[in-house]
């Protein structure tokens, strides 16, 4: 008899192919700006965090948003994956704390270096869980706190963002 699983991970897309990291990050910027992104992200964390307030967002867009995330997170997980085929490097010069946002200049210059140290902290699962009891936390008022460090899958969250797009700024010059 053969073992049959049933897969109730989400899917979005219409067919069974597979997707390279930098198109599912292409794709989820040509939906989501980079600032609206960061924004979004930086409401629903201080949200999170507030037990009597929650966000006046509509809660379809904070689900919708989530779920790009989650894609998004996928996506870099891909690209740390294949790191070895690939380097992402720019000449060394001069930049402006203007450009490098929360990353480092070491950052900066090497951008997957933010999806490794990311993935070596959390797992693809603990982000998602992450996303979900953010979610959750800033769209009711609650009585308890949440139980896990949120500030740090925060962080690593808005530099993977911040070294996405630099990557695929980088790309499109090439």
């Amino acid at each position: 008899m053969k073992n049959k699983r049933t897969d109730f991970d989400t899917r979005f897309w219409a067919v069974r192919r597979k997707h390279s990291g930098f198109q599912l990050m292409e794709t989820f910027f040509k939906f989501n700006d980079l600032a609206a992104s960061k924004k979004m992200l930086n409401s629903i964390m201080n949200y999170a965090v507030k037990k009597d307030r929650w966000i006046k967002e509509d809660p379809s867009v904070i689900f919708h948003f989530r779920q790009s995330m989650q894609s998004f997170v996928r996506a870099g997980y891909l690209i740390t994956l294949k790191e070895k085929k690939r380097t992402v490097t720019t000449q060394r010069e001069d930049t402006s704390p203007l450009f490098l946002g929360l990353l480092s200049e070491k950052e900066y210059h090497h951008p997957l270096l933010v999806f490794k140290k990311a993935f070596r902290e959390y797992s693809v699962q603990e982000f998602d869980y992450f996303l979900s009891g953010m979610v959750y936390f800033s769209l009711g008022a609650y009585d308890h706190l949440p139980e896990r460090n949120m500030i740090s899958p925060y962080i690593h969250l808005t530099k993977m963002l911040d070294a996405a797009h630099l990557i695929l700024e980088r790309r499109g010059k090439k």
